[in-house]
This record gives C-alpha cells, sequence and structure tokens, in this order.
C-alpha cells in the first residue's frame, strides 16, 4: 500500500510518499473542502489503477473519490499546475517567486514510483 502523511498549510499540502523502500514528496491544493479543481481530496484509503493520460503520459488514477473525477497522482513542479490531483517530487524547494513550496525532479521521482509499482493497489492518504 502506498502511504501519502499530509501537512496542511495555507497555500498548498506538502506530503511525504512511502512505497516499501521508495520515498518522495507530494504536493497538492490546500484544502478547500473538497471543491471541485481548487481543494485536495479528503483523508481516505482509495484504490488506484495506472493509467495512460492523453495529457499526461502515465499517472496513478485515483479511484471512487467522493464528488471528484480524473484524481491522479501525475508529474508536475507547481501549485498552479494542479486541478485536485498529487504532484510528485523529489524534494520541495520554492522554483518560482510565488512563494509557494515546489516539487523538483517531478518526471524522473514519477517515473521511478512507476517503475516499482504493480498495475493497481491502495492508496492511504492521513
Amino acid at each position: 500500500m502506498i502511504e501519502i502523511y499530509r501537512w496542511y498549510h495555507e497555500d498548498c499540502v506538502i506530503g511525504r510518499l512511502k512505497y516499501k523502500n521508495f520515498q518522495c514528496f507530494t504536493l497538492e491544493l490546500p484544502d478547500r473542502d473538497n471543491v471541485r479543481n481548487i481543494s485536495c481530496i479528503p483523508e481516505a484509503i482509495y484504490n488506484w489503477k495506472k493509467k495512460d493520460s492523453l495529457a499526461l503520459g502515465e499517472v496513478l488514477h485515483l479511484q471512487h473519490v467522493p464528488e471528484r473525477d480524473y484524481i491522479y497522482i501525475h508529474a508536475g513542479n507547481y501549485t498552479r499546475q494542479i486541478e485536485g490531483c498529487i504532484l510528485v517530487g523529489d524534494s520541495v524547494k520554492f522554483l518560482d517567486r510565488d512563494k509557494i513550496p515546489d516539487v523538483t525532479n517531478s518526471k524522473n521521482t514519477l517515473r521511478k514510483l512507476l517503475g516499482i509499482l504493480p498495475e493497481n493497489g491502495k492508496v492511504r492518504i492521513t
């Protein structure tokens, strides 16, 4: 099972993703009561499966998120690249001038994560 442990901030949610010996950081939008496209998703256990997205390439698709569709774990560095999904990276830094934390090396981090995961599984977000 993938585990994501979150730290909530006013402008974003930073997390630590763990799967067996693999670890990375996550970046999400702030908690805005699960409002579509502007909020992180609720804490829960979700099923996921690997999927090819036309826009994003290979992603992890989280299933049965309440009142939400198309929730992915995908590559990206900035909160402005998120519409309710989860980004992964190998560190947290300020990459631009918006004063909101970003994740780094996202494409390589996602590639490594996808390389060790089975085709489907569960994720616990706390």
